[in-house]
């Protein structure tokens, strides 16, 4: 078979009739493999349950006795919890086949399975409010699963965590982050007054860094610190761009929970100010009355308002 006219040579001078054998090659061939690899991806449903009947609770307590539920999905009040409605099997999948023959058929495991699989038998309850930014949130695209964090049957904290905390669990994989609530300066994490959810939502967020409030890091931090919200008539840049810029949002053993000491935190932008002298000036050493201005709350003895200022003569936030 020729694809080419003989009076030309090429793609231009392809008959209709060749256009079409030859798209249909190009399809089979390329769409070929991204079917198979889909259906690779794909969960897959253990063909040996499938079809299997739903026994009741009582017919799983009856082997797994040692087994309870706590917390919310054990109030067989609410109908729309697992205890309101098909108990075990609400989550674990219909167990008639199981029940016949525990060895061979397994119900749904969720610590041997996927955790594309585990989170997806979740999220079939769990999939609004909270949990409506899950899929593909930073957790889901890492693998972690919501049986990586919770324990339905084992919980040791609320709501159904692993661990007695949620610094805890999140120290599991954050470990540098968390320890820095142990600094002298620190969010009131572990004081119990705040937990990592209450800025972060680990289900998924618009914002960045799953921030729960806004949709960048300034407007998180203004929830709470509403005084520094702003616009500003005298806008100070770094305050402008982000707020973590100069702080350091989980703990600092610098005042204010500060990035760097003051003055070198200002210094690290206005080097050449010699107002008050920099740490690169030589008038630190020569002049003593320049370098006492430095002191105390440093650049903040004067320059009060260095979030921004609305005061017409506010130019250098100095009220």
């Amino acid at each position: 078979m020729t694809f080419f006219n003989v009076r030309g040579s090429g793609i231009r001078s392809m008959r209709p009739l060749t256009w079409l054998v030859g798209s249909a090659l190009v399809a089979a061939v390329a769409f070929t493999p991204a079917a198979s690899s889909a259906q690779t991806k794909a969960p897959k449903a253990d063909a040996a349950v499938s079809g299997a009947t739903y026994v009741g609770q009582e017919t799983c307590v009856g082997c797994h006795e040692k087994v309870t539920s706590a917390g919310l999905h054990a109030k067989a009040a609410d109908l729309r919890t697992p205890a309101g409605g098909k108990g075990c099997e609400s989550c674990h999948g219909p167990g008639s086949k199981h029940a016949d023959d525990p060895e061979k058929v397994k119900p749904l495991q969720f610590d041997k399975v996927s955790a594309v699989e585990a989170s997806a038998a979740c999220t079939t309850c769990h999939s609004g409010s909270t949990h409506a930014f899950w899929a593909n949130s930073k957790h889901e695209a890492r693998n972690v699963s919501c049986v990586s964090c919770h324990s339905v049957h084992n919980p040791k904290g609320e709501p159904q965590l692993k661990e007695v905390t949620q610094a805890k669990l999140c120290a599991n994989c954050h470990q540098a982050i968390v320890n820095k609530v142990n600094r002298f300066n620190h969010m009131p994490v572990r004081e119990d007054k705040m937990a990592c959810a209450s800025c972060h939502n680990v289900h998924g967020s618009a914002n960045v860094r799953m921030l729960k409030s806004g949709t960048n890091i300034d407007q998180s931090c203004v929830s709470c610190h509403q005084e520094k919200r702003g616009p500003f008539l005298w806008e100070h840049a770094p305050v402008a761009s982000s707020c973590v810029t100069c702080h350091d949002a989980h703990g600092s053993n610098n005042d204010r929970m500060l990035v760097a000491k003051q003055p070198g935190i200002c210094q690290r932008c206005h080097v050449t100010s010699r107002h008050p002298p920099t740490i690169y000036d030589k008038f630190v050493s020569q002049n003593s009355s320049n370098a006492n201005k430095i002191t105390g709350r440093s650049c903040l003895n004067c320059h009060q308002q260095i979030h921004g200022s609305n005061n017409p003569n506010g130019k250098a936030f100095l009220r």
